[in-house]
């Protein structure tokens, strides 16, 4: 099994790799929470790297982002505290041996959920965030199409759907280009700011992100053209039923909480309600958290900490943002708007 250590630098926050010891990572026992409860966090695999999914703000010391509140989120169900979370950095080439070889409790790192990644990767949960492949380049090459790249050369990160879907798609289209290929995200982006390669692809929502930091957002351009479908979801390993249980419902508990207009900062106006529907989702009725091995108002601590989805989603894509990307019927708003996100009944 492959070894590496993690290194923390700030509470939640972890570096680099994790030494695996009996207690580090239970999953490959079978009893993910039992492990997760007697070390007292949650091994979270993130990306790290990337505005609106998980980045660090060098400011506070704190990742910020989707995948990094869903994180808290698991932490928040399982130990009552959302901040008991040891964030690890994975590239995409990582990602595999990270959760296979239980180095993490459960990756929440713009993860594209496939058939042969989930056949061999671990069991995924449910789509957070629904994305498509897009492309983006300088807005002085004055390119409006991919068959208008042809000869030119495309940065692309190893090891991801990405790369394949490239190939797939210029390959039907007949158009020839140079892939420049890294592993690291931060290189990836670094070449194409340098001017190493024409165009550089991606989820759409990862290159909305990066393109937020650079110097002149302005400057680039993404393409009105999607490639690919990107459902990104969480992936744990396969065997452990009970803690894949966990991580699902938690994340439907964000989608049904905003279904039912409960918030971060009303849900204590929730408490004693009427509606069935609300007394089991806030565990005030039934045993929901005990089937999970969880308390009976886990997702009072959920909703308490991160909010429901779409306050994650606005603290990550908002109006607020600097990447702002719209949510009000598109895929990713609820399903009572004309999304796909939708919740099975918690009860």
């Amino acid at each position: 099994m492959e070894e590496f250590t993690l290194k923390k630098l700030v509470p939640g926050l972890v570096i680099g790799a994790l030494a695996l010891t009996s207690t580090a990572v239970a999953a490959q026992g079978g009893d993910t929470l039992s492990g997760v409860q007697e070390r007292g966090q949650v091994v979270c695999g993130v990306n790290g790297g990337l505005p609106g999914m998980s980045v660090l703000d060098e400011a506070t010391g704190v990742f910020e982002g989707m995948d990094a509140d869903y994180c808290r989120a698991i932490a928040a169900a399982a130990l009552g505290d959302p901040e008991a979370v040891q964030y690890a950095p994975l590239t995409a080439d990582q990602r595999a041996t990270a959760i296979q070889g239980g180095e993490v409790d459960v990756i929440f790192r713009n993860t594209t959920h496939t058939l042969s990644r989930d056949s061999a990767w671990g069991d995924f949960g449910p789509t957070i965030f629904y994305d498509g492949q897009g492309m983006m380049v300088r807005q002085d090459l004055g390119v409006t199409t991919l068959e208008e790249l042809d000869g030119a050369s495309i940065c692309v990160t190893s090891g991801t759907t990405t790369e394949l879907n490239l190939a797939d798609q210029m390959s039907f289209l007949g158009v020839e280009y140079t892939p420049v290929v890294a592993a690291e995200i931060d290189t990836v982006y670094g070449q194409y700011e340098e001017g190493r390669c024409d165009a550089v692809t991606s989820d759409k929502s990862q290159l909305a992100g990066r393109r937020s930091s650079f110097a002149d957002p302005d400057a680039h351009v993404i393409l009105d053209v999607t490639m690919s479908k990107e459902p990104l979801a969480p992936v744990v390993a396969s065997g452990d039923n009970q803690w894949a249980d966990i991580v699902r419902w938690v994340v439907y508990a964000t989608i049904e909480a905003e279904e039912l207009g409960i918030t971060s900062a009303n849900i204590g106006e929730f408490a004693g309600s009427e509606s069935p529907v609300v007394q089991r989702l806030l565990g005030e009725s039934g045993e929901l958290g005990a089937a999970l091995g969880l308390s009976n108002d886990f997702v009072v601590n959920v909703i308490s900490a991160v909010g429901n989805y779409g306050e994650i989603y606005d603290r990550a894509f908002g109006p607020e943002t600097t990447i702002a990307l719209p949510r009000e019927g598109t895929v990713n708003d609820l399903w009572t708007n004309g999304g796909l996100m939708y919740s099975p009944p918690l009860r």
